[in-house]
């Protein structure tokens, strides 16, 4: 037996408890329709334009509704706001002003956009409040809507536990408590917090938890805090393999910038996501493709809340085209149509890949996910094919025609709007004056517009070539121990983050050098 179904199997017995498994299917989901849904909330929802449920929305709704306690594990992006909150939504009680539910997220982003979800399913719900609270926000306006009544809270734990303390957040009454995103809440230290929240809560109550993985303290925290819960699970694969092309590029480290953006130049997508593994990389990349004349925009941690916003701002307007954005920022961000995710570095966990390009392909729609590979970073590639149950396939760098080929047609394409949407006469008078006072066609001419907007040519980028020898590396993981569990990968990749963080310091000069020697060839050809 395998490493993986051994793990599986203990899962089960540990949970003692039904596991329910989503198997992908052609036929069509079910609609909201056909549920016990209040008609005011189905209002809502053919409103906001959702016809037919997700996978975990089918499994947990129905479940959620008669009272039981509840283990949902999918990834961000499968509609698990809704999977809760309508069944909490029907639950309340309008006539009572008191706090009713409580649900727990990671993040400020996140407890805003699932209390703004919430609000949206509520619309023709009166008497209804949602409030979100967490830290950043001031403190006493947010006891001043509380006075006003509230029935359901999403809140941030240190923040709910700041205002259990002031005793501004009466639990009395308090039926249900979700814990959304559970995984990424240990990750950043609420464990504790968790707890104390839940210990002051009414015995009597239902107790949802949603998270994208379940490593070891997820366990103990369900068996400490829930009744006989149902696990319901959706595997990686189902949720993101289906619907996105998956690709890596072979390349050399001193290459990674320059194929990163002929590849944004090759599939022009109109809003992407870049994700690197350091706060540090992200201000260097936002900085060169900037300096590239992209429009990019950088998020983590270290920056504030109103320069998250504006960031966020700027890429939901698609003022900014490009998010560039490390592991941990990016569980805040909730925008259904990017059409590609850009893996400039290799993620440091496998989950951390699923994650990434679960932010693509959402809502039905396709999406591409590209992968830059440095050397033995190809053994990783295998590691989560392995993992997730699909194939990445290696693809070549699109070549210096490819890429002028696709900027031409581009530009045709734009100058074909022009003619079609605006006046050029006065213009074309113009082009046949001066053709009648010199040498040149006017096919001749409009190359040359052309080569104005192509800019000067570029050179071929080499693939960087790693042999890859699968016996070498099945004999290698067993004289080191490493097996393909979860936990092993994370333990490989964590060794090896602190070489990647100090080669980058080296990237940085190498990119700095760089830019200097475009920024001295730009102004000569001025």
């Amino acid at each position: 037996m395998s490493n993986k179904n051994r793990k599986r199997e203990e899962f089960d017995e540990f949970m003692g408890k039904e596991m329910l498994t989503q198997k992908q299917q052609a036929e069509s989901h079910m609609r909201y329709e056909d549920t016990q849904i209040d008609e005011r909330i189905l209002r809502a929802v053919r409103e906001m334009g959702y016809e037919e449920m997700t996978p975990i929305q089918e499994q947990a709704i129905p479940l959620f509704m008669t009272g039981q306690d509840m283990i949902g594990q999918a990834q961000t992006g499968t509609g698990k706001t809704a999977a809760f909150g309508i069944p909490i939504l029907q639950k309340i009680d309008p006539d009572n002003r008191n706090l009713q539910a409580v649900i727990l997220c990671p993040t400020r982003e996140l407890a805003m956009q699932a209390a703004e979800e919430l609000r949206k399913f509520s619309k023709y719900m009166h008497g209804i409040k949602v409030l979100p609270i967490y830290g950043g926000q001031d403190i006493v306006r947010q006891i001043r809507n509380l006075k006003g009544g509230a029935q359901i809270i999403v809140g941030t734990p240190g923040r709910v536990m700041d205002h259990m303390r002031r005793h501004t957040l009466k639990m009395d009454d308090v039926h249900t408590v979700v814990l959304d995103e559970a995984d990424e809440m240990l990750n950043m230290g609420f464990r504790e917090d968790i707890e104390t929240i839940l210990k002051q809560m009414p015995e009597k109550r239902q107790t949802g938890l949603f998270s994208a993985t379940m490593p070891k303290p997820i366990l103990e925290l369900t068996r400490a805090y829930q009744k006989d819960a149902v696990y319901v699970r959706m595997t990686p694969e189902e949720v993101t393999i289906p619907l996105i092309k998956q690709a890596y590029y072979q390349v050399r480290r001193q290459d990674k910038e320059e194929v990163l953006c002929r590849l944004i130049d090759y599939y022009d997508p109109k809003r992407a996501l870049i994700f690197c593994n350091t706060k540090r990389m992200v201000d260097e990349l936002t900085e060169h493709l900037k300096a590239r004349g992209y429009e990019a925009e950088g998020l983590h941690g270290d920056l504030s809340q109103h320069q998250r916003d504006t960031v966020m701002n700027l890429f939901r307007s698609g003022r900014a085209g490009i998010l560039i954005a490390t592991d941990v920022a990016a569980r805040g961000i909730d925008v259904n149509d990017v059409e590609a995710v850009y893996n400039y570095d290799v993620p440091e966990d496998i989950e951390y890949y699923v994650h990434r390009i679960g932010r693509t392909g959402r809502a039905g729609k396709t999406g591409r996910s590209f992968t830059l590979v440095v050397g033995r970073e190809a053994y990783k590639i295998r590691d989560i094919e392995r993992t997730c149950h699909t194939r990445i396939k290696e693809r070549k760098i699109p070549s210096a025609a490819d890429i002028t080929s696709r900027k031409a047609s581009k530009i045709l394409k734009e100058a074909v709007h022009v003619a079609q949407q605006q006046d050029i006469s006065r213009a074309t008078e113009y082009i046949l004056e001066e053709i009648a006072l010199g040498e040149y066609s006017a096919v001749e001419i409009a190359a040359a517009f052309m080569q104005m907007k192509l800019g000067d040519e570029i050179e071929d980028i080499k693939s960087e070539k790693f042999s890859f020898d699968r016996k070498a590396n099945h004999r290698g993981r067993s004289r080191d121990g490493r097996s393909g569990s979860r936990g092993g990968n994370r333990d490989h990749y964590g060794k090896k983050a602190g070489q990647r963080s100090d080669r980058g310091r080296g990237r940085s000069d190498s990119r700095n050098s760089h830019y200097a020697a475009l920024r001295v060839k730009t102004k000569k050809q001025t």
